[in-house]
């Protein structure tokens, strides 16, 4: 490990870049109950100028056969980081590939985006 960091690689770049979504056994099947999950540090880029686009996004869903795998999702929106997308793609995005992964009951996905050019997006899907 202390080899890759002189040569200036780093394993959490692979890590990202090869990791994919992972649905685990719901242990509650018999029940409707809320997952709430709130990801302060999602980036990605602007498609037209490429600048930086912050946001906070929020994910709600009841769950019925799986659950999302919690590192598997962190690597997952951590992928966003160097992509141009917009607000209304990357949240409809999230919200297609977990509702795709997981079937849940019900989901909606939230990102609320930092204040840019005295505007301050807020996308709910």
């Amino acid at each position: 490990m202390e080899e890759q960091h002189r040569s200036g690689n780093t394993y959490g770049l692979e890590e990202i870049a090869t990791s994919t979504l992972e649905a685990w056994p719901n242990p509650a099947t018999g029940r409707d109950y809320v997952t709430h999950m709130e990801i302060p540090e999602f980036t990605c880029l602007c498609p037209r100028s490429g600048f930086p686009d912050f946001a906070t996004i929020i994910i709600d869903y009841v769950p019925d056969q799986t659950v999302v795998e919690l590192k598997s999702l962190k690597l997952y929106i951590n992928q966003y980081r160097n992509r141009q997308i917009s607000h209304e793609a990357a949240t409809n995005t999230i919200l297609d590939e977990l509702v795709a992964l997981l079937a849940p009951r019900w989901m909606r996905v939230v990102a609320n985006f930092t204040v840019r050019g005295h505007i301050k997006p807020i996308i709910f899907a």
